[in-house]
């Protein structure tokens, strides 16, 4: 055998015995009489010991041994004399008596290392040899935990694990899509599913109740740290239910992650409007892990020749408690961070409440301390509070005090990663407006429900209408979103004919599900988590990169495979096709 034990199971109730151990060379030592050698596989560490005095020629060989070689040993196991208590084979060390060295490996391009000394790009070019650092083989085992988990609890709760198709049709909505040729069927082409969403109502039609499915989605989009081109969604639909039942439901899936796979125990989860996560937050993703909400204050504050404000359709701001020690380059540098481009806000107005009570403000020239008395009393704010200010244009200005709430909860160290702070946004708007094109477009997907009570704004005020929509939000990242679905064909009609679909083109790109209609749909809703971010949640990272086997860079490729890549001209002539690509030399 290539092994008895694998190096992270032996300990000093297994000492006296022989075993053989295989695996990979993390480090070794040469101390002149004894060679020490650490053996590394997906379990452990363990060490082996060489010594020159019982065996010259095998301690011989161990010296030339390089770092990541692969051997197999044979040998017994002896109490350490030097124990490292901070592994769990730190007590013991296997005394060699037989070495046999399956494969050699050249010098590697970075230290196999918790600590590596290799960039993010080198990285992903040897991610083989990445996976093999301790970090991030732990976190593709914090995602193997997850889905296992996760396929227990849909599995005692009813659910049933179904595959949907990755080869399937183009849709105009959404993302772009992979698209894929067809050779047989020339000039036409499948898609690559941004998510198995008609697929999963089509299984309610058929009476399935309840299914879910682990599955690989996909979407031509910009990229950054929390999107792939391809991606993991947790796919999930029911039948015959209300949106609490799938709240409840799923609000279950989510504490028992929480509890099983980190030992945390989540409370009931808040709810909260998604208007109300846009005046309190000013996003809908609100991370409630700590205070800071938005106080409006323009009424109170117009009218004293101060045109900043006057001018201003929004004034609103956030109270920093036990902030007003902050220096003038503290709040210049909150400044500078208001007035980035990404964010636009044309300055930054503070309030301190001195800890005498008294009140001091950077527009001490237009307000007098009795009228900063009565914003402190809007505000909260209390002796030691620090009151930042914004205006403008309500749509920026809450976008920049939502970026500058969260600023400041980095500076205080609100944004602990080990607290977890779920709740559900409810209420979304059914549509958006889009200037550009003049027309509405679905905030959710077109096959979203509105609101029972709204559903006579579709005619007379489309913008006003609320969806049945959710999202789940931890810690100010979406982690999942879904809705209750139109199961009516003349509800849905109507709703692609408000998204701007002839009755045609509906037909031509969704006929099959207008048609399943007609053969007794059931009330039914579902939703979708993000896989990936939730395994980055859990294990503390911001990219969800980290959690992802074989992931692709900023650029969406592959610079492990060298992917996408150019293809022979053999397969272009099969599939009909004629690409035009100017010569690369220009």
């Amino acid at each position: 055998m290539l092994r008895t034990h694998t190096c992270g199971e032996l300990n000093l109730d297994h000492t006296g015995i022989t075993v053989t151990l295989s695996g990979w060379i993390q480090r070794s030592r040469d101390l002149g009489g004894m060679t020490f050698i650490d053996l590394r596989d997906r379990y452990g560490i363990t060490q082996l010991v060489f010594n020159m005095e019982t065996n010259a020629v095998l301690c011989e060989s161990a010296r030339r041994l390089g770092r990541e070689f692969v051997i197999s040993v044979t040998g017994t196991v002896a109490e350490r004399s030097n124990k490292n208590l901070k592994i769990p084979t730190g007590e013991i060390e296997i005394i060699v008596n037989r070495l046999e060295v399956l494969n050699s490996s050249k010098i590697p391009p970075f230290t196999i290392e918790d600590n590596t000394d290799g960039g993010d790009e080198l990285r992903m070019k040897y991610r083989y040899l990445d996976l093999r650092r301790n970090p991030v083989r732990d976190n593709l085992l914090l995602r193997h935990r997850m889905a296992i988990e996760t396929r227990n609890y849909m599995n005692n709760v009813g659910f049933i694990e179904v595959e949907t198709p990755v080869l399937i049709k183009s849709t105009p909505e959404g993302a772009r899509d992979f698209v894929v040729p067809s050779r047989m069927n020339e000039g036409q082409f499948y898609a690559l599913p941004q998510s198995p969403q008609t697929f999963k109502q089509l299984l309610m039609v058929a009476g399935f109740d309840k299914y879910f499915q682990i599955v690989k989605c996909f979407r031509d989009e910009d990229l950054r740290a929390d999107r792939q081109p391809e991606f993991t969604q947790i796919d999930c639909e029911m039948s015959f239910v209300t949106q609490d039942d799938i709240l409840s439901t799923f609000e279950g899936l989510t504490k028992y992650l929480f509890q099983t796979v980190k030992g945390v125990d989540i409370e009931a989860l808040p709810r909260m409007t998604f208007a109300d996560a846009m005046k309190y937050y000013g996003n809908d993703k609100p991370d409630i892990r700590f205070g800071m909400t938005f106080v409006e204050i323009t009424d109170l504050v117009k009218g004293k020749d101060f045109k900043v404000f006057d001018d201003a359709s929004l004034v609103a701001g956030i109270n920093a408690a036990g902030c007003a020690s902050f220096t003038r380059k503290q709040l210049d540098a909150l400044t500078d961070f208001v007035k980035r481009p990404q964010l636009g806000a044309g300055g930054l107005i503070y309030v301190r409440y001195n800890e005498d009570g008294t009140l001091k403000s950077s527009v001490d020239k237009f307000y007098s301390e009795e009228e900063l008395k009565k914003w402190a009393e809007v505000f909260g704010a209390k002796p030691g509070d620090l009151m930042l200010i914004l205006a403008g244009d309500a749509v920026k200005t809450r976008k920049a005090l939502s970026e500058l709430r969260l600023e400041m909860g980095n500076l205080l160290g609100l944004r602990n990663p080990e607290v977890f702070a779920p709740l559900w946004v409810v209420d979304f708007p059914l549509l958006e407006w889009d200037d550009e094109t003049q027309r509405y477009y679905a905030m959710h997907h077109p096959f979203t429900s509105p609101k029972p009570e709204d559903i006579p704004l579709l005619d007379s005020d489309p913008g006003k209408v609320r969806a049945n929509a959710y999202d789940l939000v931890i810690n100010g990242v979406e982690i999942g979103g879904g809705s209750i679905r139109i199961h009516n064909k003349d509800l849905q009609k109507k709703m692609f004919t408000i998204l701007g679909f002839s009755d045609e083109d509906a037909q031509a790109q969704f006929g099959f599900l207008m048609n399943a209609f007609e053969y007794g749909a059931p009330p039914h809703g579902g939703i979708a988590f993000g896989f990936d971010r939730m395994c980055s949640l859990f294990g503390g990272s911001d990219s969800i990169r980290d959690f992802i086997a074989f992931p692709k860079n900023n650029a969406g490729c592959d610079v492990m495979i060298d992917a996408p890549a150019p293809i022979k001209q053999e397969q272009l002539d099969e599939l009909k096709l004629v690409i035009n690509i100017q010569d690369q030399r220009e």
